[in-house]
């Protein structure tokens, strides 16, 4: 059935005709019957909240020989509490019927939330606290928030969260909703085979979210209502995995060891990003005396781009250089129409830009084994039996267990989360898809007098010159982020304790030191580590990963093509080794492509994404090359278009 078979009735149905042009895209994505959409428009638009009408909620009081009896059971419990369970059952002495066009209903959202707000809303917001431990069956007492009863909130409410996330808007506003359904809604339990569906649904109209259930087969009075906590998923091992923070599972079949994915995983993404790689061609060598014509569509390049060897031009089709914002795909038609156009991008480079193909690939460096320079990582979408078991191996060590969820293809800290809690970790695979990597428990931390010891970071550029052979530079100066509170193991949702980058957020001071001035005072605080060395074990680690990116042919590793060139942006920190000698090693946190360099100079204080050598000055001499008052990184880059290496980019 399409929309095409619903019927409308004149006039009156016009705000209904509204509605579905609106929702049904999402209405069909969540599988809403058809027979259900008029009367749902009804129920939304005048806010008939019937569920209680025909379905109530049953608390059971389990005795002692029960409670012994049915242990497994218990321990297989969604709503926790000392012998207490509830369920949803039919109340109505008519039951409920499939074919019924009323048979779906409105369920309330008792608490919307972002996950950096969660905190400082338990706290802050009247009400809400004891609601939630009531909820989750945390004890309450008082009417003050007591921070305890906070953090068991925060501990438990991964057995509650439900989330979505908006299609558009800013990459803020795409960040994963989380929200936990009112007392009715959350106390719909977990069957494999369920009796009813329910789905998020976003009513555009009225900027409300809402859960709506709907039954899949015809019930009687004293029914149960049931739903799928993990539906859609077909693998039975992955569904054991999703379903551990309400039913226990055994996973000794399970192996930790996380093996590179087959070649078809590389070439899944070929084919999705939908490049045509390109004919081979032979190196072009350019002119001396000529003028480089460069197409752009960045205005960090065009605004700034002034020294006499490139000209700068609307038409694409004349240029002799192509820089671009947008992901170039067509490379067999460049590669035999124009093979001397010169690029930013090179083909298949996707798998060192995204995290899940980053950690892939990284792991050729060590012939399959985790590098020492790459935190242990999984794929949450592949690897989630294998991380679950590795978790649990570490648990039963004794081993700290950490970890930090990073959405694949994101930046600026979005969508990040640092937790202990397995529950917490597992629902993440609900929303945006993620890798998770082990934290750093034991960073190099960097002595801020006004503030203490802090986390920082370090960003480097690398240019990408050749793959076949392999010749990479790294641009001798870097920038540093710093946070703005003192490290310790505990409150991760501490944005300034816990992340480095302070560039977006209100209100929040971003500290800068100068490359220049950070090398001596590194090696103030750290007299056993002299940062030339710690910088030769850093460029160690780039040239590992990138022989191993380059070490198989397209798709399962960067395509070899002569015109192009590509600086990568890469950030990472500095922990302690472990061992019989104490040392200092680097750890790769993630690369990004930047299609023109965005990193301020090292005294900008303006956000990274919108400024790009503002201060353009002469083009670099010896004498000036590493000086950040007139180094330019742009001129820096475009030279390598002419030559085999630029003066401030040192060979790595």
């Amino acid at each position: 059935m399409t929309t095409n078979t619903l019927i409308m009735n004149g006039n009156e149905d016009e705000d209904f005709r509204d509605f579905v042009a609106l929702h049904a895209g999402a209405l069909q994505s969540s599988g809403i019957p058809l027979i259900y959409w008029r009367s749902l428009h009804d129920k939304i638009t005048n806010e008939i909240y019937d569920a209680g009408e025909v379905f109530g909620i049953m608390q059971l009081q389990l005795d002692k020989e029960e409670e012994e009896e049915n242990e497994e059971n218990e321990k297989k419990r969604v709503n926790p509490g000392a012998g207490m369970s509830c369920k949803v059952v039919v109340t109505r002495d008519s039951g409920l019927q499939v074919s019924e066009p009323t048979s779906v209903f409105l369920v309330d959202h008792a608490w919307t939330y972002r996950v950096e707000q969660c905190r400082q809303q338990l706290e802050q917001i009247p009400g809400l606290l004891p609601r939630m431990a009531a909820l989750m069956g945390v004890d309450f007492h008082g009417e003050a928030p007591d921070p305890d009863t906070v953090e068991l909130v925060m501990e438990n409410m991964w057995k509650y969260n439900q989330t979505y996330n908006l299609s558009e808007g800013s990459p803020e506003d795409k960040v994963p909703v989380w929200y936990i359904m009112d007392e009715f809604g959350s106390r719909v339990q977990h069957s494999d085979q369920p009796s009813c569906r329910m789905a998020p649904f976003f009513y555009m109209q009225g900027g409300l979210a809402y859960t709506l259930l709907w039954p899949l087969h015809d019930l009687q009075e004293g029914d149960e209502v049931t739903r799928d906590y993990t539906y859609g998923e077909t693998d039975p091992l992955v569904r054991r995995c999703r379903l551990l923070p309400w039913v226990t599972a055994d996973l000794e079949g399970v192996i930790s060891v996380t093996s590179e994915p087959p070649d078809s995983y590389y070439e899944n993404i070929a084919l999705e990003n939908k490049e045509q790689l390109p004919v081979e061609i032979q190196p072009y060598t350019v002119p001396e005396d000529k003028t480089l014509k460069v197409y752009s569509d960045l205005s960090q390049v065009t605004n700034n781009l002034t020294h006499q060897r490139f000209q700068l031009t609307e038409d694409k089709e004349e240029a002799d250089i192509i820089w671009g914002y947008t992901h170039i795909k067509d490379y067999r038609k460049l590669s035999e129409e124009r093979p001397h156009v010169m690029l930013n991008q090179f083909p298949c480079e996707s798998i060192i830009t995204v995290k899940d193909c980053m950690a892939a690939v990284a792991r050729r460096a060590k012939c399959g084994q985790q590098p020492d320079w790459l935190p242990e990582t999984f794929n949450l979408h592949s690897e989630l039996p294998q991380f679950i078991k590795h978790y649990k191996q570490r648990q039963q060590r004794g081993n700290d267990n950490h970890w930090i969820c990073k959405p694949w293809n994101l930046a600026r800290g979005l969508d990040m989360h640092i937790t202990n809690n397995l529950d917490y970790i597992i629902r993440q695979r609900e929303s945006t898809p993620k890798v998770v990597c082990k934290y750093i428990e034991d960073p190099v931390l960097f002595n801020r007098e006004e503030v203490g010891m802090v986390k920082f970071d370090i960003r480097y550029m690398l240019m990408l010159h050749s793959v076949q052979p392999l010749r990479l530079y790294a641009y001798n100066v870097f920038w540093l982020r710093f946070a703005n509170r003192p490290f310790s193991l505990d409150t991760f949702d501490d944005y300034q304790k816990h992340f480095t980058v302070m560039n977006y957020a209100e209100g929040v001071q971003l500290k800068q030191v100068h490359y220049d001035e950070f090398i001596p005072m590194f090696d103030n605080q750290y007299p056993l580590y002299p940062w030339k060395e710690v910088e030769a074990e850093v460029f160690k680690a780039f040239r590992e990963f990138f022989e191993a990116a380059s070490s198989r042919p397209p798709p399962y590793g960067i395509c070899s093509y002569p015109p192009s060139r590509a600086i990568y942006a890469v950030d990472l920190m500095l922990k302690w080794s472990t061992g019989k000698k104490a040392s200092v090693s680097c750890s790769l946190r993630s690369w990004s492509l930047t299609s023109a360099p965005t990193v301020p100079g090292p005294a900008s204080t303006t956000p990274t994404s919108t400024t790009t050598c503002s201060r353009l000055c002469s083009w670099i001499s010896p004498s000036n090359a590493r000086s950040h008052k007139s180094h330019d990184l742009l001129y820096a880059v475009f030279f390598f278009y002419t030559a085999s290496h630029s003066l401030c980019f040192v060979s790595v």
